[in-house]
């Protein structure tokens, strides 16, 4: 018996099984465009915001690098340091995020083996470079804070190039070892990722990039808080409140020089009318002034101010980093774990983040940064 004849359609059956499938057809094709055309959509428009995070880090740390450059009042070796980070973070707005804007946005690297290693060098070294100038800007404030009147005399431009080459050499330590174990894939190159396959240069990478400059800088502000709240308790408002009192003792003769005599004037008995008096027979002149006491309140202010500043770094550069760091530890001592790229590349774009934040943090919370920015960029408008 053939079980054909039982299947074989009629010419109307066959008309609609034609159409189902032209229906089908052109529904899955419809599908598929318009997953195309939202793809094609979010990666125009994360290319712009990436491509905008580019830009802004770019500008902010020229602007920073300009303004010290322009203003002899911020040529300190403190500002020197600052001026070494707005670099450093320009350097990864310039060889780093441009690149990687492309490579997130399109999933597939497309510029060679040659460029990979370069980008990849660039960025492990740039980037911990960065953090690691954190703790250079910390270790000085440390110790211009615990240690005022020695530092100042150690506090050096050559001092400040010494502590920045140790941080670069650091983070160049860090990116070279990969270069070693290269692997010149024979095909078409289309990834380009650091080998996690080595764990104990991951462990060395991610140690002395991050988390050991991370519990240097904890301790560094831990100390630096302390100390600053010390500082502030020495001023606190009724040792403010006290009026120090000087006399001038002023001669009848027009040649004579005037001086300036303490009065020591306590809770003693009363005398008769008289609660200080000078044994001089001189004209005596006697002011009040609190010319002391409102320096140690605007230096109590600084010191509130320089503390709350560093922080808001501190709170930035662990929300921006300890994520990635975080994600990069746990892929070796995981193989069978997924990681999601989306995620990852989330995390790598909040590390480069903190290079747009730092200079925005350093200009916003210094005063002498401000006027010399707002005078910079009055001086550019002037002459457009």
């Amino acid at each position: 018996m053939e079980r054909t004849g039982h299947f074989k359609p009629t010419p109307a059956s066959y008309d609609q099984l034609v159409d189902s499938s032209v229906d089908s057809t052109n529904e899955t094709y419809s599908s598929r465009t318009d997953e195309k055309t939202i793809s094609f959509v979010f990666q125009i428009s994360l290319a712009v915001v990436l491509g905008v995070i580019t830009l802004a880090t770019t500008l902010s740390n020229a602007f920073v690098i300009a303004t010290i450059s322009q203003s002899r009042k911020l040529h300190t070796p403190a500002n020197f340091l600052i001026a070494s980070l707005a670099v450093t973070d320009l350097l990864v707005s310039v060889l780093v995020m441009p690149i990687c804007v492309l490579y997130t946005v399109t999933h597939t690297w497309t510029l060679g083996q040659i460029i990979c290693d370069i980008w990849l060098s660039s960025d492990i070294t740039c980037c911990t470079a960065s953090i690691l100038h954190l703790c250079v800007i910390a270790l000085d404030r440390y110790w211009a804070i615990t240690d005022a009147l020695e530092y100042a005399k150690r506090r050096t431009p050559a001092r400040a190039a010494g502590m920045v080459a140790t941080a670069w050499v650091i983070a160049i330590s860090i990116s070279l070892p990969p270069l070693f174990w290269r692997q010149v894939k024979a095909g078409e190159v289309t990834s380009c990722t650091v080998n996690t396959d080595h764990i104990f240069y991951t462990i060395y990478s991610t140690f002395g990039a991050f988390y050991i400059p991370t519990l240097l800088l904890l301790v560094l502000y831990g100390r630096i808080y302390v100390e600053a709240r010390k500082r502030i308790l020495k001023q606190s408002p009724k040792k403010i409140g006290k009026r120090l009192t000087s006399a001038h003792l002023i001669t009848d003769s027009p040649g004579s020089v005037a001086s300036t005599t303490p009065l020591h004037c306590g809770r003693q008995e009363p005398r008769s009318n008289d609660t200080c008096s000078l044994t001089s027979e001189s004209q005596v002149k006697v002011t009040v002034s609190d010319a002391l006491a409102e320096k140690k309140r605007i230096s109590a202010a600084r010191e509130r101010k320089a503390t709350k500043t560093l922080g808001i770094i501190l709170g930035a550069y662990i929300v921006c980093w300890l994520p990635f760091f975080i994600y990069t530890l746990l892929v070796p001592f995981c193989p069978n774990c997924y990681f999601h790229p989306e995620l990852f590349d989330f995390f790598t774009w909040l590390g480069y983040l903190n290079s747009l934040i730092n200079p925005i943090i350093y200009t916003m919370s210094n005063d002498d940064f401000k006027k010399a920015f707002q005078k910079l960029l009055r001086f550019k408008f002037c002459r457009t």
